[in-house]
């Protein structure tokens, strides 16, 4: 029950931790390149720190911080490009450094608890993949549908501006030489034909 109060925890705070990534604007390759530097210098001394532990304390401080690692670095690349393919990917380092802790605080159980924590660990990393995988497949799909959209508009606004100048040129033909001449030339200029 613990594991998955956990187990939940976690998700939501990497949450939190996407939208708060996604949020920031783009940065120059200097920020970046410094960013990244941060993001290394940080594990190693959190890494460090792990070795005053002993025995699975010290794996699971050595794993919380591979992940936190992990998952920072795919948070600056999405920070410095934005994509889907870069949010799917912060996405799924959330979902393998949360199921790399949990496994290692399994390792504190036996017997059946221990098989139990397991499984949950594994379920909970099958399901943040599996909704970071329709996330994005999702956004893609609602993008293409943008794009396509935005054509059909762009057609359709172009065939009812055509049909448009046509009605108008018919009501011009009825007129006399000076006047038929004024009443096209307005028709194209409203119509968008110069």
């Amino acid at each position: 029950m613990k594991t998955t109060h956990t187990l939940l925890s976690s998700a939501t705070m990497a949450a939190c931790l996407l939208f708060a990534g996604t949020a920031m604007a783009q940065m120059s390759p200097t920020d970046f390149n410094a960013s990244k530097t941060r993001i290394k210098n940080e594990y190693s001394t959190a890494k460090k720190a792990c070795n005053s532990q002993s025995g699975n304390a010290r794996d699971i401080c050595v794993a919380e911080a591979k992940g936190k690692e992990s998952v920072a670095l795919a948070e600056l690349d999405n920070t410095y490009k934005p994509t889907l393919k870069t949010q799917y990917k912060v996405r799924t380092e959330q979902a393998e450094a949360t199921y790399d802790v949990a496994k290692q605080k399994c390792d504190d159980l036996s017997g059946n608890p221990k098989d139990v924590c397991v499984k949950e660990a594994k379920a909970a990393r099958t399901t943040a993949k599996a909704d970071a995988t329709v996330q994005m497949k999702t956004g893609q799909t609602n993008s293409d549908a943008k794009t396509d959209n935005k054509e059909v508009r762009t057609d359709a606004a172009a065939d009812k501006r055509a049909a448009e100048l046509k009605v108008a040129e018919e009501k011009c033909d009825a007129l006399a030489s000076t006047a038929k001449d004024t009443c096209m030339a307005a028709a194209k200029a409203k119509f968008g034909k110069m």
